[in-house]
């Protein structure tokens, strides 16, 4: 090859890099990852929450909390429209009820890709009015003995504001 070639394939090969580093940058820009949001829905006042604490599903202990807790205005007679995005739904989540009486709240864990919405009752007969839910994304870990428990790796709170 002659000096003139290569001189020339030098400076595709640098022009083409630059060009796909450019490229790559124009695709990613402002398409930061954004936290998952849960919407909850209670006759006409809508409210969209991000979570409260967000964690790495590998290290539990790198976590982003924002401790952001949304709020519903409720009454007796409208339940709650409870609605989760697909990223949350085709992942095991559990949602919990909390009442006045904490004792007497309810915990229900959706397998994948089963539910993205739910309607919960603002009163219960046994346990009262509702306080506030919340929304949990599950993961598997393994305890000291070697057993495996479902822990919360993420988690949206929501209270409920009566009127």
């Amino acid at each position: 090859m002659t000096r003139w070639v290569r001189w020339v394939l030098v400076v595709v090969v640098v022009l083409a890099s630059a060009g796909a580093g450019v490229a790559a940058w124009a695709l990613t820009r402002g398409s930061a990852e954004t936290m998952p949001e849960i919407s909850v829905y209670s006759h006409g006042h809508s409210v969209r929450v991000g979570p409260y604490v967000y964690c790495n599903v590998v290290n539990l202990n790198e976590c982003q909390k924002s401790q952001t807790q949304g709020e519903l205005a409720v009454d007796a007679r409208y339940p709650i429209q409870l609605s989760v995005p697909a990223s949350i739904g085709r992942a095991p989540w559990r949602l919990l009820q909390v009442y006045e009486d904490e004792s007497n709240s309810t915990s229900t864990t959706f397998r994948p890709n089963t539910r993205l919405a739910v309607t919960i009752p603002t009163t219960d007969p046994h346990r009262g009015k509702l306080t506030g839910i919340v929304v949990q994304l599950l993961t598997l870990v393994q305890d000291p003995k070697g057993e495996l428990h479902d822990a919360p790796h993420a988690e949206w709170s929501v209270r409920a504001v009566w009127s």
